[in-house]
């Protein structure tokens, strides 16, 4: 659009350019907050059209989810244990290794111990003639309310003596 023709040209000298009073069209109510602001408000309808998946959570992806940050594959345990004697557990989780995946083959028989395996790792181990023994980490109890009370009861009548 040419400049000439544009609202801007034909309003000048005009104190509210076509939009009524003063307070009109001048401050920040007109845009209804900032951001995100009004979504779950007076913005619902952009919400719905526009950002559909702003509010919730991913379903795919679980809270606690269990995440390796260090694995080996079946084909790199021949090496490691090459100079093992026969019978020696080799302790992966000692060594850093948190999970134990299948890619790979194996011809040599050997005892493991690791903290977590794929279910093709565990068959080809236990193909080979070997021995997995997965190590279950314990999470420590909570307490419940009543061990608290009774706690609690024990304090009060040691503060009583």
């Amino acid at each position: 659009m040419a400049t000439r023709l544009r609202k801007v040209r034909r309003q000048r000298g005009s104190r509210t350019h076509g939009w009524g009073q003063m307070g009109q069209h001048r401050h920040s109510g007109s845009r209804g907050g900032t951001g995100m602001a009004g979504m779950h408000k007076h913005k619902w309808s952009y919400t719905v059209k526009y950002a559909p998946d702003h509010f919730g959570h991913n379903k795919f992806a679980p809270p606690n989810r269990t995440v390796s940050h260090r694995w080996i594959n079946v084909s790199d345990l021949s090496a490691l244990a090459g100079g093992m004697k026969k019978g020696e557990i080799i302790d992966l989780g000692s060594m850093g290794y948190d999970k134990l995946l299948g890619q790979g083959t194996i011809s040599t028989a050997l005892s493991l111990k690791i903290p977590r395996a794929s279910k093709s790792a565990i068959e080809k181990i236990k193909a080979a003639g070997g021995s997995l023994e997965i190590e279950e980490k314990v999470k420590p109890k909570s307490q419940t309310k009543d061990s608290k009370v009774d706690e609690n009861k024990g304090a009060a009548a040691a503060a009583k003596i």
